[in-house]
C-alpha cells in the first residue's frame, strides 16, 4: 500500500514508494539538494581519486619494484575499465534504479581502493585499479540520472552547476592531498582515504536516495550490443592510449582502430533492429543531444589534451613539486568552482546556447594564449591563462551535460549520462594522443636544429631518439659530470624544444576550441528536462 508524500523543495505532492512496495516514511528521502549532497560526495571520491593517483604513481613504482609499463597500467586499466563500462552502466541505472547502482559504485569504489591500500604486487594494483573504473562506471551515470528524476527543470541546471562544482573542487584539491599524503604517510594512504569519504557517502545514500524509475524503464538487456560496443570502445581508446608508442602508422594501431571502426559499425546496424536497443538511434535524432555529445569530445580534447602539458611545465621546466604545481593550477580549477554555479543560473536564464558559445570561445582565447608560455613565463601570466581557461571551461561542463542529459528521454537518462562520461573519457583520449603527436612531431622538427645552432656535441642517431623522448616531457638530457655551462646550455635547448611544441600543441588546441563554438550554435534547453520532477517513482 502506498500512500503521499513530498519529494519536492517546494511541497508539491508526488506520490511515491519503496521500490520493495512499502510506504515512505522518511521525510528527508527524494529530497532534491539533500539528494544532490549525497551524490556529490560519492562523485567526489571518483574525480579525487582521478588526479591523486598520478602523484602516487612515483612512490608505487619505487615500493613494489614495478617498471614504467606497469606504472603505466596502473592509469590505462583504470581509464579502459570506465571508459568501455559507463554506457552499459548508465543501462543498469535505467532498468534496475539509479540507487541502487549509485551505492553499488559506492561500496565497490571504497572496496576497491582498501584492497589496492593493501595489495603487495604490482599485479594485484593494476587489477584492483580496473575494479575501481568498472565501480566508478557505475557511480558516475547514477549521480546524473538522479539529479535528473529529482530536480524540477528551473533548477536542474543550478544542481548540475554545483555537481561541476565538486568535481572542480575535488580535481583541484587531488594533487595537493595526494602529495601531502605520499610526503607524509605513504602512497597507500591515497587509496585508504577513499574508505571514511564511501562510508559517508553511502550513509547518506542509503538514508536520503530515493529510487526513480520511468513507467517504461528498460526491462531486458541488449547483449550483443552491450559486447559489440564494448568491443568498439576498447579498442579504440587502446588504440589512442598507444599511438604515442606504437606511431600512427604502426600496424597495431591501425589494426585496433580498423576493429573498432568495423564494431562501431556493427553496433550501429544492430541497434537499428533491436527489440530494446542499449541505446536508441533515435536519440540523436535530436540534433541538441547529437550536438552537446560533440561538443563534450571536443570540450575534453581541448582541456584534457592540453592539460597533459600544463603539468609537465610546471614541474619539468619550471622545476615545481607536484604539490607546488597543483596549488599554480588553483586559478583554473577555482574559476570552475566559482563558475560552475553561475553557469547553471545563466543557462536556467537565457538557455545553454549563449554561455556554451561563450564558453568555447574563452577555452580557444585561453589555448591561444597559453601557446605563448616561455620558460620564463611568471606566475602571474601563466595564473591570467588558467583563470580564463576555467572560466570557459565552467559553462560547457554544466551546458553540454544539460543538453545531453535533458534532451534524452528520462528513462534513458542513465545512458545519457553513461554518453556524456564516454563522450568526455574518448575526448581526452583523443586530446592526449593528438596532441602528445603533435608534440613529438614538432620536437623531431627541431631538436636536432637547435642542438646543433647550440654547438653542443654530435648525437648519434640512438642517442637523438633517446634525448628527443625525454624532451617531449620537459626533461633535459644532461649526461652525469658535464660543465656547468654545458649542463645550462642542453637544459636551455630542451626547455625552448618543448616550450615550441607546447605553443604547437596548444594552438591545435585553441583551433579544435573554435570549433567547438562552432558546434554550441546548435545546442537548446533539454525539451525532456521538465519530466524529471513529475517521474514516476517504482
Amino acid at each position: 500500500m502506498t500512500h503521499q508524500s513530498t519529494v519536492d523543495d517546494r511541497d508539491d505532492s508526488i506520490p511515491v514508494k519503496e521500490p520493495g512496495g512499502g510506504p515512505v516514511g522518511n521525510a528527508l528521502r527524494g529530497h532534491p539538494w539533500l539528494t544532490l549532497f549525497a551524490v556529490a560526495i560519492g562523485v567526489m571520491m571518483v574525480t579525487l581519486d582521478g588526479t591523486v593517483v598520478a602523484v602516487a604513481n612515483p612512490a608505487i613504482q619505487q615500493d613494489l619494484g614495478a617498471s614504467l609499463a606497469d606504472v603505466q597500467w596502473i592509469t590505462n586499466g583504470y581509464l579502459l575499465a570506465l571508459a568501455v563500462s559507463l554506457i552499459t552502466a548508465g543501462k543498469l541505472g535505467d532498468r534496475f534504479g539509479h540507487r541502487q547502482t549509485f551505492l553499488i559504485g559506492i561500496v565497490g569504489f571504497a572496496g576497491a581502493s582498501a584492497a589496492i591500500g593493501l595489495s603487495t604486487t604490482v599485479e594485484f594494483v593494476i587489477g584492483f585499479r580496473v575494479a575501481q573504473g568498472v565501480f566508478g562506471a557505475l557511480l558516475m551515470p547514477a549521480a546524473l540520472g538522479l539529479l535528473r528524476a529529482t530536480f524540477p527543470a528551473e533548477k536542474l541546471n543550478m544542481a548540475i552547476g554545483i555537481w561541476g562544482m565538486v568535481i572542480g573542487a575535488s580535481t583541484a584539491a587531488g594533487p595537493i592531498v595526494g602529495g601531502l599524503l605520499v610526503e607524509n604517510v605513504n602512497w597507500q594512504s591515497v587509496f585508504y582515504v577513499n574508505i571514511p569519504v564511501g562510508v559517508i557517502a553511502l550513509a547518506f545514500g542509503l538514508v536520503i536516495l530515493l529510487d526513480h524509475r520511468a513507467e517504461n524503464a528498460p526491462r531486458s538487456f541488449d547483449v550483443p550490443g552491450i559486447l559489440m560496443l564494448s568491443v568498439a570502445m576498447f579498442s579504440l581508446i587502446w588504440a589512442l592510449i598507444k599511438a604515442s608508442e606504437w606511431g600512427w602508422g604502426d600496424l597495431w594501431t591501425l589494426l585496433f582502430l580498423f576493429v573498432s571502426l568495423a564494431f562501431f559499425t556493427a553496433f550501429a546496424v544492430w541497434e537499428s533492429q533491436a527489440d530494446e536497443p542499449l541505446i536508441p538511434l533515435g536519440m540523436f535524432r535530436s540534433l541538441p543531444l547529437s550536438a552537446g555529445t560533440v561538443l563534450m569530445v571536443l570540450m575534453a580534447f581541448a582541456f584534457m589534451g592540453g592539460l597533459f602539458f600544463v603539468t609537465f611545465y610546471l614541474q619539468n621546466v619550471h622545476g615545481m613539486s607536484p604539490v607546488d604545481s597543483g596549488l599554480h593550477l588553483l586559478p583554473l580549477t577555482g574559476m570552475m568552482i566559482i563558475g560552475s554555479p553561475l553557469a547553471g543560473a545563466a543557462i536556467t536564464a537565457v538557455g545553454p546556447r549563449i554561455p556554451l558559445v561563450a564558453g568555447m570561445a574563452a577555452t580557444a582565447a585561453a589555448c591561444f594564449g597559453m601557446a605563448g608560455l616561455t620558460p620564463g613565463t611568471g606566475t602571474l601570466a601563466m595564473s591570467l591563462w588558467f583563470a580564463l581557461l576555467g572560466l570557459g571551461l565552467a559553462p560547457v561542463m554544466v551546458g553540454a551535460t544539460e543538453v545531453i542529459v535533458g534532451n534524452a528521454p528520462l528513462e534513458l537518462s542513465g545512458v545519457a549520462g553513461g554518453l556524456q562520461q564516454a563522450a568526455m573519457q574518448v575526448g581526452g583520449s583523443l586530446g592526449t594522443a593528438v596532441l602528445g603527436a603533435v608534440m613529438a612531431g614538432t620536437v623531431s622538427d627541431t631538436f636536432g636544429d637547435k642542438w646543433a645552432a647550440a654547438q653542443l656535441p654530435p648525437l648519434t642517431p640512438e642517442q637523438q631518439e633517446l634525448a628527443e623522448k625525454g624532451v617531449q616531457v620537459g626533461l633535459a638530457p644532461v649526461p652525469e659530470g658535464v660543465p656547468a655551462p654545458v649542463a645550462e646550455t642542453i637544459t636551455n635547448v630542451a626547455h625552448d624544444t618543448f616550450v615550441s611544441g607546447m605553443s604547437t600543441a596548444f594552438t591545435a588546441a585553441g583551433v579544435v576550441a573554435v570549433a567547438a563554438a562552432v558546434v554550441a550554435c546548435f545546442t537548446k534547453r533539454g525539451e525532456n528536462a521538465a519530466a524529471g520532477a513529475g517521474a514516476a517513482h517504482v
